[in-house]
């Protein structure tokens, strides 16, 4: 039986994950996953910029926001919002305000680029395209095999990981409906992967060449894009914890 292995968020866009043991599915998926994000400039900035972000371990409580860096330094407060921004999110416009205090000077010390903190106005929309991703963990141990290394599937940062799904079973589940825990989902088109599942979850330095090892057996959608996991919407809303079953419905 597919189930849910394990459940990736974070707070903020390309920082650490975190791996809650339940969530709340809506219909913009996980709201509080990405409500914020970096911009350099005006321009979204994230682990393909800065792979190391990763090992910042972000928290969001009752209003306070905690970063954590590797150093054991920790800048937390009160949110307090400033100016209004709009940023290009490959193609869609996504509206925040800028976050005051002390948390862009720490990330941009730590990045040495002008960052700023943004938090999105509306929950839910800092997401990529759809509001959930998942991946099956064979997948990626049929990866690990082409690659003949190990792939932890948290280098590709999906809402939902699934075992006991056979490789890339979840391709097929295209425009089919899917009930996980709680929640219906319907599953949508491929993710197309990019540069940052090079790079080890945990320091965030390009330690596999994942993108040559998915081409390689895998191939390219329109002659350009790696394909490696689906998105999907939210039909139901509901509860979605880890070890819950998936059912095709």
């Amino acid at each position: 039986m597919a189930t849910v292995a394990r459940i990736n968020v974070t707070p903020v866009k390309g920082l650490g994950l975190l791996h809650p043991d339940e969530v709340e599915l809506t219909e913009r998926g996980v709201e509080a996953n990405r409500r914020y994000y970096l911009i350099q400039g005006w321009r979204l900035f994230n682990g393909k910029d800065h792979g190391r972000l990763v090992r910042i371990a972000p928290a969001v409580l009752d209003g306070d926001l905690s970063l954590l860096f590797p150093d054991g330094r920790e800048v937390s407060g009160r949110v307090e919002i400033g100016g209004g921004v709009t940023t290009n999110f490959w193609g869609r416009p996504v509206h925040g305000h800028l976050v005051e205090g002390p948390w862009s000077d720490a990330l941009s010390d730590y990045a040495g680029a002008n960052l700023q903190l943004v938090r999105t106005d509306e929950p839910g929309t800092g997401i990529d395209v759809h509001v959930g991703t998942l991946i099956g963990r064979a997948s990626c141990e049929r990866l690990g095999a082409e690659l003949g290394a190990e792939v932890d599937p948290r280098r590709f940062r999906m809402l939902l990981e699934l075992g006991g799904t056979a490789p890339h079973e979840e391709d097929e589940w295209r425009d089919r409906p899917v009930r996980i825990g709680e929640a219906v989902v319907r599953v949508r088109g491929p993710v197309p992967r990019c540069a940052v599942t090079t790079q080890d979850p945990d320091t965030g330095m390009p330690t596999l060449d994942t993108l040559r090892g998915i081409k390689s057996y895998r191939g390219l959608r329109e002659g350009k894009k790696i394909d490696f996991g689906v998105y999907f919407d939210v039909q139901s809303p509901g509860r979605v914890a880890v070890g819950d079953p998936i059912e095709l419905l």
